[in-house]
């Protein structure tokens, strides 16, 4: 009798430390599915760098900005091709064309979009965030964190904190990642210098433009503009990257 009690005792043991070890959640960084009650299926429209990307929902195309993360500027009127902009756009653009199954999740209030019209997603490929990827990857920073978007924003910082420990792409390049953006050299500090004349002549001459907001600003200049600009105001620069009103 006493050893039938030891074995069933074992056999309780067993039982939950399997329940235990199913139940205990994941704590993977490249992996994570969402919740299906919140991904929308759509279809890629096209890619346009590496994080943001226009898909096909609900018979319309839409205009994606990639919640939480930020890769280096690829079309950028102004800072141009940044050093692992290419490299994060191909990256995006692989998986989208390859994906058997895009979704997307809007967080909270993601489809009312952003200043730029853009709407602000999670996107899922083939069940597993591929923010979360780029971010892993040393592909992108965690940034542009904006309340009351910010469901994954714990698990996003956990895996930049481990490329950046380990020296992924971005994390390569001391000084390069800043709170700001990317600290690239950029190509219009040259022509500054090449025009420099030209520029103070329409300075001198032309008087101080103002805008009410973004929209009619890109009525005359469609692009936006940088800080330098005569036209630029620090309250339609939203993400304080010196540039306003830029698509």
């Amino acid at each position: 009798m006493k050893k039938l009690r030891n074995v069933a005792f074992a056999a309780l043991l067993g039982f939950s430390f399997l329940t235990s070890y199913a139940a205990a959640p994941s704590t993977s960084t490249t992996t994570t599915t969402a919740q299906a009650k919140t991904l929308h299926t759509v279809k890629l429209a096209k890619t346009t760098d590496g994080d943001t990307a226009s898909f096909i929902y609900k018979g319309k195309t839409i205009k994606v900005r990639f919640l939480l993360v930020d890769t280096p500027e690829t079309v950028h009127p102004s800072k141009g091709v940044q050093p692992f902009g290419k490299e994060a756009s191909n990256y995006t653009k692989a998986k989208l064309k390859n994906a058997k199954k895009i979704q997307l999740d809007f967080d909270k209030n993601g489809f009312k979009g952003d200043k730029y019209g853009r709407k602000l997603a999670y996107v899922y490929v083939d069940g597993k965030d591929l923010n979360l990827q780029l971010v892993r990857k040393g592909y992108a920073r965690v940034a542009y964190i904006y309340s009351p978007n910010t469901t994954n924003k714990a698990k996003y910082l956990v895996a930049q904190s481990k490329a950046k420990k380990e020296k992924l792409r971005i994390w390569s390049k001391s000084g390069y990642v800043t709170t700001a953006g990317f600290n690239a050299k950029k190509k219009a500090n040259v022509k500054k210098t090449t025009t420099k004349k030209t520029t103070t002549k329409k300075t001198t001459s032309s008087k101080t433009s103002t805008f009410k907001n973004c929209t009619e600003l890109r009525k005359v200049y469609p692009n936006g503009v940088p800080k330098s600009h005569k036209a630029y105001e620090a309250k339609m620069d939203r993400d304080q990257d010196g540039y306003a009103c830029e698509k």
